[in-house]
């Protein structure tokens, strides 16, 4: 059985992985004719404990992305009390009835998928008087086991939140099928995003976060390449 290594080390192995990333955001904007600083860095530290999120609060990240609430809700609030100026993301699928922990503890939620989480989660920024950003999650690759509202449908979701619920969209958000070119999936997103008004586009992971900026990426999802492999992966 292999020895944990120590604390020191994982330390600045993650925050060589951390710069490593950033100098590949800044050199994918450059040759995109963009501003490194339009695009935002989102730590996907899902399935990892806080030994392994510490390390790269104390390298300066401080936006990062989980997919379930309960797993969020047992890791964050301590973190948050150490860290109070982290931002969490919700990242992954949300039933109705995890929406008023999501609001209490996320602050942003990238998946809003139907009108009934919409109308849910309207209700509980009312109730705590809480306004938490939403993106409308498209599911680009139309795959039945994903979230996501399908492309052809996303216009009027999009004019719901906005109308109907009066959610305060930030943008959309996509995970394009992996066996398939993503290109043509963040392609499709931005040509949803600008007939829609709408300036976020959520999209891009550790295997192509590169290719997302190119596409107009204002924030990308990275979890391998700074974290390291997740365990059984």
């Amino acid at each position: 059985m292999a020895r944990p290594r120590p604390q020191s080390q994982v330390a600045t192995e993650v925050a060589a992985n951390l710069a490593e990333v950033t100098a590949r955001i800044a050199a994918a904007a450059q040759r995109a004719g963009r501003a490194a600083d339009e695009i935002g860095l989102i730590a996907v530290s899902k399935t990892f404990g806080p030994e392994r999120i510490r390390p790269v609060l104390e390298a300066g990240q401080r936006f990062f992305g989980e997919n379930r609430v309960p797993e969020a809700e047992k890791k964050w609030p301590g973190l948050k009390a150490d860290y109070p100026d982290a931002a969490l993301h919700l990242i992954g699928p949300l039933q109705t009835n995890k929406a008023r922990a999501a609001v209490e503890l996320f602050d942003v939620i990238e998946t809003v998928d139907r009108a009934k989480l919409a109308r849910v989660l309207a209700q509980e920024m009312a109730r705590t008087d809480k306004r938490v950003p939403c993106y409308v999650q498209v599911n680009t690759g139309a795959e039945p086991q994903k979230g996501g509202v399908l492309p052809e449908e996303a216009d009027a979701l999009i004019a719901a939140c906005r109308d109907e619920f009066g959610l305060s969209l930030a943008g959309l958000m996509c995970i394009p099928p992996l066996d398939e070119e993503a290109a043509l999936h963040f392609a499709l997103l931005g040509e949803i995003a600008r007939r829609n008004g709408l300036k976020g586009l959520s999209m891009g992971m550790s295997g192509d976060y590169e290719t997302a900026i190119e596409f107009g990426a204002t924030v990308v999802r990275v979890g391998s390449a700074i974290f390291g492999p997740r365990a059984g992966a």
